[in-house]
């Protein structure tokens, strides 16, 4: 029976397992104990307010930190912080892949990882080079805090719950562009090429039917 009820309980708990990994952690239970502020890394090293940025060459910096005015402990659960660049809003009625997901699993919303290290309270500081191929659109940054299971537990972003501050406006060349360009160039080519060939046709018969 002992076995019998171990085996039992082992289940349960593998299950439970499953459920949260399959179903992860609701965005509304999380607490937004984390500051988060973001800038554009200017070329002598300085930082500035966020702005446009081109992807592959320019750098944001991030800095994360515990709100100190939360009380003694809030963070006793935090072991691990992961930021990332997330997709803001620009419209909402028609795009609701741009909106934050409830369920964290099924999110779409910040898809692009910065960086992960181990949580410290005090204010921590990465610069970052934004990626050649994350696509042209207005992003936010967003830092998680997991606990020991790798569990969400709590957040903070740079901009507010609209999204419509400290927003940056990312400029890229994907090479899904590159394809589109090349397909442009040569069809205009081809164009070209028949209308000329049209011509050419043309003026021939137009000699033949003169003779």
């Amino acid at each position: 029976m002992a076995s019998r009820a171990g085996i039992l309980l082992a289940s349960v708990l593998l299950l439970s397992c499953l459920a949260e990994t399959s179903y992860g952690v609701l965005f509304s239970s999380l607490k937004q104990s984390l500051i988060v502020t973001a800038s554009q890394v200017e070329a002598n090293g300085t930082d500035a307010s966020p702005g446009l940025v081109k992807a592959g060459e320019d750098k944001i910096s991030v800095k994360w930190g515990l709100n100190q005015s939360l009380p003694a402990g809030t963070d006793s659960a935090y072991k691990t912080i992961t930021v990332k660049l997330c997709y803001a809003p620009v419209s909402q009625v028609d795009r609701a892949w741009r909106k934050t997901v409830d369920n964290l699993v099924k999110d779409k919303t910040c898809q692009h990882n910065i960086v992960t290290k181990p949580y410290n309270a005090s204010m921590q500081t990465f610069q970052w080079t934004v990626e050649r191929d994350i696509p042209t659109a207005t992003y936010f940054v967003r830092a998680y805090a997991y606990d020991a299971a790798g569990v969400a537990v709590a957040y903070g972003q740079n901009t507010g719950p609209h999204k419509d501050s400290n927003l940056f406006e990312l400029q890229s060349i994907t090479g899904r562009h590159v394809t589109l360009d090349i397909v442009s160039i040569c069809f205009s080519a081809f164009s070209v090429l028949s209308l000329a060939g049209f011509f050419i046709s043309e003026k021939t018969r137009a000699k033949k039917s003169s003779r």
